[in-house]
């Protein structure tokens, strides 16, 4: 499994293709979520992505944007690992490799995401806490998690999340 993050205009068409694929297998397919998933944000955002050799190649994906506010957040979104990869340690590994971009790229920014409020003790292993909900998205119940980047590159090389990975059952629901 390799990762890369991109900007939208560093993406080959093929790799493109394939986010969009596997993302509407997701979220579209497997969550049954009506949605206009290409939203005129990705044209702005980073994307991070392990790429699998498989029939459904992207294995894990985040969308990395930062908003327009006069106080710029970091905003993830479009979290996922691909089905065949729930379970094994591809989520733990996405957000390793996200919270590390986001502090090389942005560091010391305040970083949201909205969660399933099932995977609310997922994302706290890796600092993520609670900050508004719950609420509904797409009918389901959801938590708005927040984290802020550390600073410096000490902070960027040490490991982001404890020692101990958290019991979790692998979901069905498409997301982690």
């Amino acid at each position: 499994m390799n990762w890369t993050c991109k900007t939208f205009g560093e993406l080959s068409s093929s790799e493109l293709y394939q986010i969009l694929r596997a993302r509407s297998a997701v979220f579209v397919v497997e969550q049954s979520c009506v949605r206009l998933d290409i939203d005129g944000k990705d044209e702005r955002a980073v994307h991070l992505f392990a790429h699998d050799i498989s029939p459904m190649p992207i294995a894990a994906y985040a969308r990395v944007s930062v908003n327009d506010d006069d106080e710029p957040e970091v905003i993830v979104d479009r979290l996922f690992t691909g089905a065949q990869r729930r379970g094994d340690g591809t989520a733990e590994l996405l957000l390793e490799h996200l919270q590390r971009e986001v502090a090389l790229r942005w560091p010391g920014h305040l970083v949201r995401l909205s969660a399933p409020t099932f995977l609310k003790s997922f994302y706290e292993q890796f600092r993520f806490r609670k900050v508004d909900g719950p609420y509904l998205d797409h009918g389901m119940p959801h938590i708005g998690m927040s984290w802020r980047a550390p600073t410096g590159l000490d902070a960027v090389l040490q490991p982001l999340r404890g020692a101990r990975a958290l019991e979790r059952t692998p979901s069905s629901l498409g997301m982690l």
